[in-house]
């Protein structure tokens, strides 16, 4: 990794002016198929002999400049890009478990992931067991003989739970068990997990990483015997690569993604302390505040702030609801991660596909808020938020 701080680098990474004929913005290289000088050159780039390019699914210019980096900036060796979050979250998890494995994974985290998961189990007979993630020796009881992954997610959707990825890394290694990490919500500025010692890091890049609701991308970082592996069996067989166009999009967002999460960070910790007072909110999740329960595993591992996502609780369906619809300023949507600040109703939405019996123990309650916080001017987010408590 590179010796600036983060706020150049995500400027500046896997800069190359030389590959791209002095262009200062990567191209958009819309090929999907490469031509070769010769025959004898063409097969080598097809067997992966040497380098090149051929067809776009299994490369291209403007995506691998985007994969080069976010991989520098997570300190991996390689990444992959795919076109969604999911994408690259079944990439990660189908490359390396087969049938009659085990997989370990947090009982309160993204419902989508959580339902991917059970859908392994139900659907092709690999083993999942959900754990209280909060406490790393939980992954330690939970192993089998045939457990394979350790799923992490922290801060964790929607709960912002914090999963001390240090020690559930070393519970790992001890026992020959690949780790993936989802750092969605810390992004690389706040938070590196490779550095912890993770396997492999997934991002959603539709979020903070695109930064601007304007795209669907996800991306895979990790050593570069691993991504080759994966890139093997998931970009080749299952084919959700990402377009160039979007990967472009992608880098430009990253440009100001130190600038963006400085932002985010400050206006969420603001708005936590604030919210923290009011009579109306019957919990606050936050691993910022001191009464977070692991706050002090997240201000060790997280290097730069604690993220601009909130879990604001009201107690009550009619209550979570009633905030929803009383906002102004903020966003009514399902997303997170965006310039904006988006409010979203757990309960009701994105957790609406898991029972309740599971969302109430995955903490989950009727009246939870989950509170994307923006890049506005701190005092506009207070008032609508706080008068939206009624």
């Amino acid at each position: 990794m590179r010796d600036e701080s983060i706020f150049t680098r995500a400027v500046h990474a896997d800069e190359d002016r030389s590959k791209h004929h002095g262009a200062v913005s990567v191209p958009v290289y819309n090929a999907s198929v490469f031509s070769f000088t010769d025959a004898e050159s063409g097969a080598e780039i097809h067997n992966e002999i040497t380098p090149g390019y051929y067809y776009g699914r299994n490369g291209n210019p403007t995506t691998e400049a985007l994969e080069k980096t976010v991989a520098e900036l997570e300190g991996g060796e390689a990444a992959l890009a795919f076109a969604s979050g999911m994408a690259a979250v079944s990439a990660g998890v189908l490359a390396n478990v087969r049938t009659g494995d085990h997989i370990i994974a947090p009982e309160s985290m993204y419902s989508t992931t959580t339902n991917f998961l059970k859908h392994l189990a139900q659907n092709f007979g690999i083993e999942v067991t959900f754990v209280a993630a909060e406490y790393a020796e939980e992954y330690g009881l939970a192993i089998q003989p045939n457990t394979k992954i350790f799923w992490i997610e922290t801060p964790s959707n929607p709960l912002v739970r914090i999963t001390d990825i240090r020690r559930v890394a070393a519970i790992a290694q001890d026992a020959g068990i690949i780790t993936i990490a989802d750092n969605t919500f810390a992004t690389p500025f706040n938070q590196r997990p490779i550095e912890l010692g993770v396997d492999i890091v997934i991002h959603s890049a539709t979020k903070y990483l695109g930064g601007h609701s304007d795209l669907t991308a996800g991306v895979l970082v990790a050593t570069l015997d691993m991504a080759a592996h994966i890139r093997k069996i998931a970009s080749k067989l299952y084919g959700g690569n990402i377009a160039p166009q979007v990967a472009w999009l992608v880098m430009r967002g990253i440009k100001t993604l130190a600038l963006r999460m400085e932002h985010h960070n400050l206006n969420a910790s603001v708005l936590a302390n604030m919210l923290s007072e009011q009579p109306k909110v019957r919990a606050l999740h936050y691993p910022g505040l001191a009464s977070h329960q692991n706050h002090d595993v997240a201000r060790k591992q997280m290097i730069n702030g604690f993220g601009g996502i909130i879990g604001l609780d009201l107690g009550t369906m009619e209550a979570g609801k009633s905030f929803i619809n009383n906002v102004k300023l903020c966003v009514r949507g399902t997303s997170l991660g965006g310039v904006e600040t988006i409010v979203q109703h757990a309960a009701s939405m994105t957790y609406a596909s898991i029972c309740p019996e599971a969302r109430l123990k995955a903490g989950i309650s009727d009246g939870l808020i989950r509170l994307s916080v923006g890049i506005e001017h701190i005092d506009d987010l207070a008032r609508d938020i706080v008068s939206s408590l009624k």
